[in-house]
């Protein structure tokens, strides 16, 4: 069975305040283009459809009008949300649209309920995992603690109950959302860090025949039957060294990963990220093939140079991102505010604060830990009152 695997196509979104529903539409038109001419079985679509839970209109219809293409074409598509999906929202409908070939699975009760597919070599039967909340869905999945390893086994234990009542050989497919160990992030990701584990071993989703994995936008390997798709466009600058695509998959008669194809996607403008003194960007011939690129640029001229955007866009017409980054040790009291938390978490950054208001005294032990609360006390309570819109 020939399976195309994306994800996290994040609709609606923009990067630097420039839009990108065009470039979305053009992947969106690729991969149509991409299930003809492949001859492909079924779509996995493995969370984030949308960038945040109550799209915006255009978004929808351009939702629609792919649902509407995927349908037409006869090739059955099976799409669960993520974290950035309102669940309940993306869910409306999906016992009728279910009639047309789109398999929408978004709500935790049917992980245990596959939608099954055949060719000439039995069955196939696609899981579709959700981005789970622990503090939701805990009780519902019976878990035996918190955290999204303890739901994802939780869940993982109702999929291996399922098929081990069908048919000896009947192969498996889980299509899951979330921050797996060994995957590498980016900076466009939202962070699903439960107190402090920031990531689930790839042996939860033991004795499955592939798995489809969302949630960080780099296509990547964990195992030859554990995959991320990666999103189909960049999102962030520190995506600029991605190769953006999708996973095409063939699976054996026996479960097997017979061949597995990375598939480009289409590329609305290159990035690039340059650094240096603003008068030696302007005169480098090294960086003219970036002179069309969406760019990030980092000056480290020691003073501040006047109009650095108006002159850096005279040859980066597309510059969108300019920082500053002086010349100077990383002790110096000039360094920016920014430039001291950068690549700190916000449980680093409130320590830090909590340690500079009482004069230096670091946060012990049963401290951090009310922290640690604090924070996903916060992330819980967005995520209940989002399933709660």
């Amino acid at each position: 069975m020939r399976l195309l695997h994306t994800s996290d196509w994040h609709l609606g979104r923009s990067f630097h305040r420039v839009g990108l529903l065009d470039a979305q539409a053009a992947f969106l038109d690729h991969l149509v283009a991409t299930v003809h001419q492949h001859r492909v079985d079924a779509v996995l679509v493995a969370g984030d459809v949308y960038d945040r839970a109550v799209p915006s209109l255009p978004a929808v219809e351009l939702f629609d009008s792919a649902l509407h293409r995927l349908a037409g074409a006869g090739v059955p598509t099976v799409m669960i949300s993520g974290n950035h999906d309102s669940a309940r929202r993306l869910g409306v409908g999906a016992g009728l649209i279910e009639r047309a070939g789109i398999h929408l699975r978004t709500d935790p009760a049917g992980i245990g309920t596959p939608v099954v597919l055949a060719d000439e070599h039995g069955e196939v039967a696609l899981y579709g995992l959700p981005y789970l909340e622990p503090a939701l869905v805990r009780e519902q999945l019976g878990a035996e603690k918190a955290g999204h390893e303890a739901v994802l086994a939780a869940a993982m234990d109702r999929v291996r109950a399922d098929l081990a009542g069908r048919p000896a050989g009947t192969r498996s497919v889980v299509l899951a959302h979330a921050f797996v160990a060994g995957g590498a992030p980016s900076d466009s990701e939202r962070d699903i860090t439960v107190g402090g584990v920031a990531a689930v071993p790839a042996g939860v989703f033991d004795g499955v025949d592939y798995v489809a994995l969302g949630h960080l936008h780099g296509s990547q390997t964990l195992t030859p039957r554990v995959r991320y798709s990666g999103s189909p466009l960049a999102y962030s600058f520190s995506e600029a060294d991605h190769r953006k695509t999708m996973w095409l998959i063939d699976l054996g008669a026996d479960g097997a990963v017979l061949t597995s194809e990375r598939l480009d996607c289409p590329v609305p403008r290159p990035l690039a990220r340059i650094r240096g003194r603003l008068d030696d960007l302007l005169a480098d011939p090294a960086l003219t093939p970036h002179e069309q690129s969406w760019i990030e640029a980092t000056l480290t001229d020691p003073v501040r140079p006047a109009d650095p955007m108006a002159r850096l866009t005279g040859r980066f017409p597309h510059t969108l991102n300019l920082v500053f980054d002086p010349e100077r040790t990383g002790d110096d009291p000039g360094a920016s505010y920014a430039q001291r938390l950068r690549d700190r978490t916000d449980q680093q950054i409130a320590e830090d604060f909590v340690a500079h208001v009482r004069g230096g005294a670091a946060l012990d032990g049963p401290e951090r830990t009310v922290l640690y609360g604090a924070f996903d006390d916060v992330r819980v309570d967005t995520a209940e009152r989002e399933v709660g819109r």
